[in-house]
C-alpha cells in the first residue's frame, strides 16, 4: 500500500450558473488527496492520512476517497472546519487562496501519526508542509519511517502561503534528504535554491528528482543522466491537479512494476522509468482535458 500523508481541502472552482451568475462549484481536493484520488481510481492500494472534518465538506472529502477506493481508515477525525481554496482560472491555469485557520487538517498533534503497518510507500507534499502544526507532523512521520519505507515528495512550493520561511526551508530540505523520489517543477526549483537545476536538489539525497513540462513531457533525472518523454496531447480544460496525478500515474507504474521500494528505486532499468514516466503524463493529460481534480479510472486509460 502507499500511504499519501497530506491535505485535504474542498476547491471552489468558478462556473457560471445557467442565468450567467458567478458562482463557485465545490469540488474535493488538496495536492495529496487528489494522488490518492488517482492512485484509487488507477487501481493501486493506497490509504489516506490527515486531518478530516465531520462537516459537511468534510463527510464529502471521506466518502469520495472511499468511493474511489481509498483506505481512509488512518484519517484523523475531528469536529474542525475543512479547509477551503478558493480557485481563480486564467486562460485555465489555476491560482488558489486558502481559509485554513484552526481546520480540521492543520491541527493535527503526533498522537494523530497513524501505523505504517502495511505500508509500503510513504508519499508527501503541498500545503501540509507549510502550515503548523501539521507541518511538523507529518516532517516527524516522515523523518521516523523513511529508513524502512520508501517515500516520495513534492512540495508543490506556495509561496504565499508560507509564514516562516526559514522553518520551511529546513523542514523541506530535511525531508528531501531522506526522500528516495522528489518532484519539483521549475518554480519550486527557482524558489529553493534561484539559478540552479535539479542535481542541486539530487545532492540532497534522493535518487531521482522527476519534473513535469506540460505539454512537453516529463524527465526523470539521475545521478547518471536524465530520462525523458514527450507530453501527451490533451485539450486543456483546466490544471487543477494535473501534477498530483502525475505523480498518481508514475507512483502505480512502479507499484505495478514491483519496482516501489528503496533498493529498486535506486537501480531502475531504464524501461521501467520510462513506462512510469510515461504513465503518469497519460494519467494528467487526462485530468487535464476535464474540469477540476477528476482522474480517470484505469479502465478509460488501456
Amino acid at each position: 500500500m502507499i500511504l499519501c500523508c497530506g491535505e485535504a481541502l474542498i476547491d471552489m472552482v468558478p462556473r457560471l450558473t445557467a442565468e450567467g451568475e458567478e458562482a463557485f462549484l465545490p469540488l474535493p481536493g488538496g495536492a495529496v488527496y487528489n494522488t490518492a484520488l488517482a492512485l484509487g481510481r488507477l487501481g493501486t492500494p493506497v490509504g489516506f492520512f490527515s486531518g478530516l472534518g465531520t462537516d459537511v465538506f468534510g463527510r464529502k472529502l471521506r466518502a469520495f476517497h472511499e468511493a474511489s477506493g481509498v483506505d481512509t481508515s488512518r484519517a484523523a477525525i475531528s469536529d474542525r472546519p475543512t479547509t477551503l481554496a478558493i480557485v481563480e482560472l486564467t486562460d485555465g491555469h489555476a491560482t488558489y487562496s486558502f481559509m485554513d485557520e484552526n481546520s480540521a487538517g492543520r491541527m493535527l498533534s503526533p498522537s494523530d501519526i497513524p501505523s505504517v503497518d502495511g505500508v509500503d510507500a510513504l508519499y508527501f507534499g503541498g500545503i501540509s508542509l507549510c502550515a503548523e502544526p501539521a507541518a511538523s507532523v507529518y516532517a516527524q512521520m516522515c523523518l521516523a519511517h523513511a529508513a524502512g519505507k520508501a517515500v516520495m515528495i513534492d512540495p508543490n512550493i506556495r509561496p504565499g502561503f508560507i509564514t516562516d520561511e526559514a522553518a520551511y526551508r529546513a523542514r523541506i530540505e530535511s525531508m528531501i534528504a531522506v526522500s528516495d523520489i522528489v518532484k519539483v517543477s521549475d518554480e519550486d526549483l527557482e524558489w529553493l535554491y534561484p539559478g540552479a537545476g535539479p542535481q542541486r536538489v539530487l545532492e540532497l539525497g534522493p535518487k531521482i528528482v522527476l519534473m513535469t513540462k506540460g505539454a512537453d513531457g516529463a524527465e526523470a533525472h539521475l545521478a547518471g543522466g536524465v530520462v525523458s518523454v514527450p507530453g501527451v496531447r490533451a485539450t486543456v480544460v483546466d490544471t487543477v491537479g494535473a501534477g498530483d496525478t502525475f505523480n498518481a500515474g508514475f507512483l502505480s507504474a512502479l507499484h505495478g512494476a514491483s519496482a516501489l521500494t528503496k533498493d529498486a528505486i535506486a537501480d531502475l532499468p531504464e524501461d521501467t522509468l520510462s513506462a512510469a514516466l510515461a504513465r503518469g503524463a497519460q494519467v494528467a493529460a487526462v485530468t487535464v482535458s476535464r474540469a477540476g481534480a477528476n482522474p480517470p479510472w484505469a479502465s478509460e486509460l488501456d
